[in-house]
């Protein structure tokens, strides 16, 4: 009944007209040869320095100064939203 172990069949089928090199049904994505962070299995923690070095070696470098600014405004925003006493951080006159 159970003794003879079955192996699932194996088809090895090629595209008729399909002259190129390596597999048409590859799925790979768009940007993956010019990404660091891609490939290889790591660690969440690997994952991340990679990602830093990658960011920090990129043609910009640094951060974006617009992004920065945005993210300013919305925080001010949010503080006025919830009613937020900027007055704390102001030096108090006595």
């Amino acid at each position: 009944m159970g003794f003879i172990k079955r192996e699932n069949k194996k088809f090895d089928y090629t595209p008729r007209y399909y002259k190129g090199d390596g597999n048409p049904y590859e799925v790979k994505h768009k940007f993956d040869e010019f990404r660091t962070t891609v490939g290889k299995r790591k660690s969440l923690k690997g994952k991340f320095n990679s990602a830093i070095n990658e960011f920090k070696n990129s043609k910009n470098g640094g951060f974006n100064s617009t992004i920065v600014i945005i993210v300013a405004i919305l925080v001010l925003f949010f503080l006025f939203i919830i009613d937020f006493d900027l007055s704390i951080f102001l030096p108090k006159d006595n």
